[in-house]
């Protein structure tokens, strides 16, 4: 059985010094109970207890220790979908809020940035879509006149992207794109966050999420948050079982970070047309510049082949930009891809009306979390908000109807695990740091041996809805191929949908 190349600490993860905060251990009363200590979650906290609510913050791991964490932190209005696509599924009007609404994201989170006094490398730069080589055009020019409808009048065709050493043709050019360092930011809105009364528990999984009159948060730990709202902010909801996890598809995406001489590569962000497309940006330290390179996506717990798709990123790098040194920093991520290609960003569907939702970043979730923390603080000050129909979790699309039944028809396909006979027969075949499934009668077990050789023996059911897992030798993962819950390797959940561990065998 092959063995993938571990993946390395993401390079934010590497370079950030994140506050540490305590584990819930008493029932308290707050206005506002939020699960979630990423982009989305923390960004509500903040501008909340701006307003002087009331909040509290529940995650079980670190802050920023999820996908916020794994990101490449791209602050774009250029759509990743494409405005082509958006104003298919949503018309023209909803394309022109698409491009509004994210604007304004990266507008507030520069003003959050100036205000707050937060040192985290925010720099607004130019975006560049190129086409691979030899490629026709013609999907720039129809992004382009699809652009200018969303409103994004200042987007032009230029003859080249200002990378010297690759020629891409033509490109588009997006002004007044943006990044910045996750981590910091976070730390930045976290430490506000604490000044303005906020308290953030960490450490402390949430068990239990209830809504209604009596909105209450049930704790591993026995502690309750009692409320008069929550929102669920895990970048996939872990309280609901079937109404979001419907309309949206896990997928895993691979990034590299390579050192480069500093100043050898033109600050801006970059981005190819094929699907996966690939993206780039540089994050410098104080020698050098990091070019950080992202693509080749595929759906969660159906492929295990991240050494071959991290050195497929590392020769489309190589061939684009020779002057980079050796590979540092590879990491994975996954990004829940909505059916038509927004998040889900109100009021849970089939739930009480003071629960609240954020999902669905669709490969922008530095923007979409940002557009979450202002949609969900005017839903729930009471105020209108002109992005609330358009990101509703209710909202049914029929012209994503196509997609909708392609991404469930792959679900009921995994199901056929059932019926597969195991990876391995023994145990014994299991090397230090591999997994595998191996039949035992009727059951289906996920067995790995850990670095010091113990053999951790679990059912390979996922406890969502039932889905059989996957090995993930690239993070030594159990990964479920149906809704994207994700597992360490002695059974601990840590991404939902799934709220609870993989049982022991």
């Amino acid at each position: 059985m092959k063995d993938d190349a571990q993946a390395t600490t993401s390079v934010w993860m590497a370079t950030a010094n994140t506050p540490s905060q305590s584990r819930l251990k008493e029932n308290i009363r707050t206005d506002v109970c939020i699960i979630g200590a990423g982009i989305a979650g923390m960004t509500t906290a903040y501008l909340l207890a701006k307003e002087g609510r009331s909040v509290v913050v529940l995650d079980d791991g670190p802050i920023g220790g999820g996908m916020t964490g794994r990101t490449t932190a791209h602050l774009t209005n250029a759509f990743d979908d494409r405005y082509v696509e958006m104003e298919k599924m949503h018309g023209e009007d909803g394309s022109r809020l698409i491009a509004d609404s994210h604007t304004a994201a990266i507008d507030k989170v520069e003003q959050i940035v100036r205000e707050e006094h937060i040192n985290c490398d925010f720099e607004r730069l130019d975006g560049f879509l190129f086409t691979p080589p030899n490629e026709s055009t013609d999907v720039l020019n129809d992004e382009l006149k699809a652009s200018h409808r969303a409103g994004l009048v200042d987007v032009e065709m230029v003859q080249r992207a200002p990378i010297d050493s690759f020629d891409t043709g033509p490109a588009l050019r997006f002004p007044r794109q943006a990044q910045f360092h996750p981590l910091a930011y976070l730390t930045g809105l976290t430490r506000a966050f604490t000044r303005d009364g906020g308290r953030i528990f960490n450490d402390t999984h949430a068990t239990t999420i209830t809504g209604g009159s009596e909105a209450r948060v049930e704790t591993k730990s026995g502690a309750v948050v009692t409320c008069d709202a929550i929102v669920v902010a895990t970048n996939t909801p872990v309280n609901d079982r079937v109404a979001i996890h419907t309309k949206q598809g896990p997928y895993v995406t691979y990034v590299i970070g390579v050192q480069v001489p500093k100043g050898s590569i033109t600050r801006a962000l970059f981005w190819d047309t094929p699907d996966p497309y690939h993206y780039v940006r540089l994050q410098s330290d104080t020698t050098n510049d990091i070019l950080i390179v992202g693509g080749e996506d595929h759906k969660t717990g159906q492929e295990n082949d991240g050494a071959e798709r991290f050195a497929r990123l590392e020769q489309w790098t190589r061939e684009r930009f020779p002057q980079i040194g050796e590979v540092e920093f590879r990491w994975s991520g996954q990004v829940m891809e909505p059916v038509d290609g927004i998040a889900f960003i109100g009021r849970n569907p089939l739930d009480a009306d003071n629960v609240f939702i954020a999902t669905g970043d669709s490969g922008q979730g530095m923007t979409h979390g940002t557009i979450a923390g202002m949609l969900l603080t005017d839903l729930l000050q009471g105020r209108q908000n002109r992005w609330e129909d358009l990101y509703s979790p209710s909202r049914i699309s029929l012209r994503a109807m196509g997609e909708y039944a392609s991404e469930n028809i792959n679900v009921a396909g995994q199901f056929t695990d059932y019926l597969t006979p195991g990876e391995i027969k023994s145990v014994d075949e299991l090397k230090p740091g591999e997994g595998a499934i191996m039949r035992e009668g009727l059951s289906k077990l996920a067995v790995c041996r850990d670095e010091g050789g113990n053999v951790h023996k679990l059912s390979a059911v996922c406890p969502h809805l039932g889905c059989i897992v996957a090995w993930n030798s690239t993070e030594k993962t159990w990964d479920c191929p149906c809704h994207g819950s994700k597992y360490r390797a002695d059974g601990r959940v840590y991404q939902g949908p799934a709220n609870s561990d993989l049982s022991k065998a």
